[in-house]
């Protein structure tokens, strides 16, 4: 017979878990493996909400085993490392993203790009190495192998930079990939929420001009005054649209609901780049005679490998680059969830599990 979560493994672990659909979230007990010889355990002191939480807890790619513990954007403290293990020692401030295994043989792994080896093991809702489910960072305790562990600069914020681990190697990594991350380039960022609030910072920081394109004019001074950026598009104005056209090198898009990205290919210079970062659950249309007649190229962009998420969280620290949160007991997880799917967050939700989990394990 199989063995329940708290059973599976030695190490006592507790959590919030979703049980179905619902996605309603509440206590739950499992358990982590002992730590192997390059693992390093961490006790979890904060961990974000990403947007791809909420579409795991409903299901909404279909592919959600529960119980499902959510979260990969954790940080915290070591408390143990296996004989092996070079990188951190205890006490040290570490954190993991979005990726807890791989298969460390392939052309993308041994190229320091994980997180595009065809046999990625999530850290949250996927099967490890040993055949159990991976639980995400709502939880007290986190375990992985060395390879996956970041280490945090001393100068940043552990709960304003967790969610760096996600949202911040989304935008750092298409920035430098696709050649935008220079100054004086002309940088659009589509959609002004988790994602969208970071991209406009770094790409600051590379001396990128950007402008922030949103449907929203009401965040028009949250983009120019608070954020710093350049110029804000208002994408529903065909005029200021009109007046765009063909003006940016390159555009990231950040949205996760479905919408036309022809407008969007026409605010690009010839050879500009459109990059895709958000996830719609339906095929957007792709209309191929601009891309011709602009040499204009779509393309999308997942996290970032682990070299490269320790060198963004190194250069975010060294120019103060945080997420603007809102940290939360754990308490309110259900509450910021329904929050999150209305997009009422300025920007990311991040949870104090150091202060507030164990209050609520009975």
């Amino acid at each position: 017979m199989a063995k329940s979560p708290e059973e599976q493994h030695p190490v006592k672990a507790f959590g919030w878990a979703a049980r179905d659909s619902s996605g309603l979230l509440s206590p739950f007990k499992f358990s982590r493996r002992a730590t192997g010889d390059k693992d390093v355990r961490f006790k979890v002191l904060y961990c974000g909400i990403c947007h791809s939480d909420l579409h795991k807890i409903k299901n909404e790619w279909g592919s959600s085993k529960y119980p499902l513990v959510p979260g990969h954007e954790i940080v915290g403290e070591v408390t143990e490392v296996g004989n092996e293990v070079k990188k951190v020692k205890v006490g040290d401030k570490v954190g993991v993203g979005y990726l807890v295994g791989a298969c460390h043989s392939c052309e993308n792994c041994n190229n320091d790009l994980e997180i595009y080896c065809p046999q990625t093991i999530l850290t949250c809702d996927d099967i490890y190495h040993d055949g159990t489910i991976t639980y995400g960072g709502f939880s007290d305790t986190m375990v992985a192998n060395e390879r996956y562990i970041i280490r945090f600069p001393e100068n940043l914020p552990l709960d304003a930079s967790a969610p760096l681990l996600c949202a911040g190697i989304t935008l750092y990594s298409p920035l430098k990939y696709y050649g935008l991350a220079e100054p004086g380039k002309h940088i659009g960022i589509v959609g002004l929420g988790g994602l969208g609030h970071v991209g406009v910072k770094f790409a600051k920081a590379f001396g990128a001009k950007v402008t922030v394109i949103s449907t929203s004019a009401n965040k028009k001074d949250e983009a120019l005054g608070h954020l710093g950026a350049d110029s804000f598009l208002n994408s529903r104005d065909q005029e200021q649209m009109q007046a765009a056209q063909g003006t940016f090198d390159g555009i990231l898009d950040t949205v996760s609901a479905v919408h036309s990205i022809l407008p969007l290919i026409g605010l690009l210079k010839s050879h500009g780049k459109l990059v895709m970062l958000g996830a719609p659950e339906k095929p957007l249309e792709l209309p191929v005679f601009p891309l011709l007649l602009g040499r204009k190229m779509v393309a999308g962009s997942a996290t970032g490998g682990l070299k490269e998420t320790q060198e963004m969280l190194d250069f975010a620290a060294k120019h103060n680059i945080t997420a603007d949160i809102e940290l939360i007991p754990i308490d309110y997880l259900n509450k910021a969830m329904e929050r999150l799917a209305k997009g009422d967050v300025r920007y990311r939700f991040v949870i104090d599990i150091g202060n507030s989990l164990a209050s609520t394990n009975h």
